[in-house]
This record gives structure tokens, C-alpha cells and sequence, in this order.
């Protein structure tokens, strides 16, 4: 609605029905030349007046390929060290900080970790099953030794609480595509269920069954938050910067990079490859020319 209302007043109040392509064209280009936005701002926008035209209005129009593209700058994403991983873990508790330990040991997106169910995680085979991933792909990643025991804790406690959900006539988890046709009871299994469910039951306002979403992905990410800013930290770490540092901390360690990008379900090595360029900044690939001059005063003294 805002970028309706953007692209509204740049026209000088006119009615979309009244615009057309050419006045998207201009709309568009103007953001990236006078306003300056970022590529996916200008996506967003693009996206909203497609959606406003093809959805409200029931105009057909295509993606307008004529207009001025933002540019989209080449950033190196943020890395912590194991230091400052150990930090911010500290001052986390609970489910927040397994959760968080099992980003940064496993190398899981954030949504990818909470959509874990009871049966992706395999305990004999230390490893977890990510399923549909970005790109609708399937891919296994290790699961941290570090954390099997707290997990498993954990895991108890949320079949206790699966238990009394099942006698309260609650219980009930949606399922993937058409799998509570073909198998009606599956969404009450202990199988199916979240590895982290949220705190609250609710109703299916389709179904009237009433059971537990997934923990939401904002409480990972304000208690993230929280944490980085009470360690000093100045680095914009979020929740995807633990999948950056697993990422940089196993190419360190001297693992195969094919390895690495198998684990972290890249389609492309180039996108793999992007964490090499991190590990030959600074100190760890150039030697300083103003540290020859501090150690050539020293002998001259």
C-alpha cells in the first residue's frame, strides 16, 4: 500500500487505471536516479504495482524491463570470530541459545532450523536432514556433537508437552503439501512434530484443529539482537551471520570447500567461493607495508 500510495502522489494523484506501463517505467528509474534506492527496494515496488495491477485492478502488464536498474553493490557478508561466536552464545539461554548453537554448529538458515521436525533429526548418524530448502531442494548437514545431550533434554520436554497437548484433544502440526489427506492422523505423530514449537497453542481457522506453529523466526532474532549489543560488538551480526561464520570457520580449519558448499546446499561454487575472499582480507593473506616501517625504526633505535 505504501508504494501505491508513492507511486500515486509521483503521478500527481492520478488513478492507476489511468497510468500504464510507461508511468511505472518513470516511477521505477526515478527511484534509482533521484531516490537512490537499493536493487531490492526497487524490486519491492516492482513486485507491489505488479501485485496492484494484476490482482486489484485485473490488468495484465508485464515486468517493465525498459527502466533504470538500481545497482546492486558487491558486499562481503559479516563474519565473526570464535571468540566473539563464544560471546554472544553466553548471553543466551534456554531454547534461544540450543537454538542459536545449532545455527552456528550446523550452518542451517534461520527459517530452515525452525521448519526441523522430530524425524529429520538423526542422532545415530550425527547429521540433519534439511528438507525443501531454498530452491525446493533437499540437503544433509552435520549435527554438533556439542549439543546432542541439551538437545535431547530439549526434545524430551517437547514430548512431554506433545503428551498433554494429545490429552487436551490439541496436538496437531500441518503437514507438507497433501500428506493430512493421504495420511489423516500423521499430523498428530510425534514424528511430524516441530523441533522447536512456539509457546502457544492455536486454532486452524480451516481445519478447527488446534496445535503449535514453529517458535517464530522475530524471537531468535531480538534475542540475537539483545545479545550482540550487551557484548560491545560493533558488527551488524544477525542470525545469518552465524551461517557466515560456520561457513569461514570450517574453510580455516582446512575442510574442502566442495565439502562446505555441500553443507551449506549451494547450487553454484561461485557462491561458496565469495567466503574464500574473506579469508584473504587483512592480516590473514598481506602483510602490512606500515608494519616494515614500525620494525625498521626498531632497528634503527
Amino acid at each position: 500500500m505504501s508504494w501505491v500510495r508513492r507511486f500515486v502522489l509521483h503521478h500527481g494523484t492520478r488513478h492507476p487505471n489511468e497510468l500504464g506501463e510507461a508511468e511505472i517505467t518513470d516511477f521505477l528509474s526515478d527511484l534509482a536516479v533521484r531516490g537512490r534506492v537499493s536493487a531490492p527496494t526497487q524490486n519491492q515496488a516492482v513486485s507491489a504495482l505488479i501485485f496492484l495491477y494484476r490482482d486489484v485492478l485485473g490488468r495484465r502488464i508485464e515486468r517493465p524491463e525498459t527502466f533504470i536498474h538500481a545497482r546492486t553493490p558487491k558486499k562481503l557478508p559479516v563474519v565473526l570470530t570464535p571468540a566473539e561466536v563464544r560471546q554472544i552464545l553466553e548471553r543466551l539461554t534456554g531454547v534461544k541459545r540450543l537454538a542459536a548453537t545449532l545455527l552456528y554448529g550446523s550452518g542451517m538458515r534461520l527459517l530452515e532450523m525452525l521448519r526441523l521436525r522430530i524425524k529429520d533429526v538423526d542422532f545415530a548418524r550425527n547429521e540433519i536432514l534439511v528438507r525443501r530448502a531454498k530452491g525446493g531442494r533437499d540437503r544433509v548437514t552435520v549435527l554438533p556433537l556439542s549439543v546432542r545431550a541439551e538437545l535431547r533434554t530439549h526434545l524430551r520436554a517437547v514430548q512431554k508437552q506433545h503428551e498433554k497437548d494429545l490429552a487436551a484433544g490439541a496436538g496437531w502440526v500441518a503437514l507438507p503439501f497433501a500428506l493430512d489427506r493421504k495420511y489423516p492422523s500423521a499430523g498428530r505423530e510425534w514424528g511430524w512434530q516441530w523441533v522447536f514449537p512456539s509457546t502457544r497453542i492455536r486454532q486452524d481457522p480451516q481445519t478447527g484443529r488446534r496445535g503449535r506453529h514453529h517458535l517464530h523466526e522475530s524471537a531468535l532474532q531480538r534475542s540475537m539482537k539483545e545479545a550482540v549489543r550487551a557484548t560491545g560488538i560493533v558488527k551488524h551480526a544477525t542470525c545469518h551471520t552465524l551461517r557466515h561464520s560456520f561457513a569461514t570457520h570450517l574453510l580455516e580449519s582446512g575442510y574442502d570447500i566442495r565439502t562446505v558448499q555441500e553443507l551449506l546446499g549451494h547450487r553454484s561454487l561461485r557462491t561458496t567461493m565469495l567466503y574464500t575472499h574473506i579469508l584473504n582480507r587483512g592480516g590473514l593473506g598481506v602483510r602490512s607495508p606500515a608494519d616494515d616501517l614500525a620494525t625498521k625504526e626498531t632497528r634503527d633505535v
